[in-house]
């Protein structure tokens, strides 16, 4: 019996060993598999930063593209305003100088003539306001302004309150909107 319990520690003794000997290679295995997932693991980390940045330059390229196409069809619609402006513009200009014309004839005429030339010039001044014309109202004593007026000629001033300042109007200047189209031609006192 004694032998027997000593052939059972042997064997006890054995598979133990043999087992241990399996763990341990369990746990290096193990080991080296967790090693493997942590580089696979920086390495995914890498590529996930790298493709944050990607994502990150295509969003900024994608806001900057938005903004540039925003602005380029602010800019068309812009400039077809002003052109559709403008040519009407040029109508309105060269309608000035008949509106002139029509001032002077009134100045020019006599009583019987003067309603009829007046009726006229009344419809034709109204039509013009109606497109957006306005006359620039610039009267002896006001301030030359250059964004206003077109200095013709400097003349010595009546009074020293009028130096710098507007003598006489030989033409009224006009504007649409906000643009003026004539300078008011004045005389201005030095």
């Amino acid at each position: 019996m004694v032998r027997y319990l000593s052939a059972l520690k042997k064997f006890s003794a054995f598979f133990i060993a043999r087992k241990m000997k399996g763990k341990k290679k369990d746990i290096k295995s193990k080991k080296e598999e967790a090693s493997n997932e942590e580089n696979q693991l920086e390495e995914l980390k890498a590529q996930l930063e790298v493709l944050e940045k990607e994502k990150q330059d295509l969003q900024d390229k994608f806001t900057r593209l938005f903004a540039e196409f925003d602005n380029y069809k602010k800019r068309t619609a812009r400039e077809k305003l002003d052109l559709i402006n403008s040519a009407g513009a040029d109508v309105l200009v060269s309608m000035i100088p008949v509106l002139d014309d029509f001032e002077r004839a009134i100045k020019a005429s006599g009583e019987e003539e003067k309603e009829g030339i007046l009726l006229i010039y009344n419809k034709l001044k109204s039509s013009l306001i109606g497109k957006g014309l306005e006359a620039l109202e610039t009267q002896v004593g006001d301030d030359f302004d250059l964004d206003l007026h077109e200095a013709i000629t400097k003349i010595p001033a009546p009074e020293d309150k009028m130096k710098e300042k507007v003598v006489d109007v030989i033409e009224k200047g006009y504007k649409i909107g906000d643009k003026v189209i004539r300078f008011a031609k004045v005389v201005i006192g030095e």
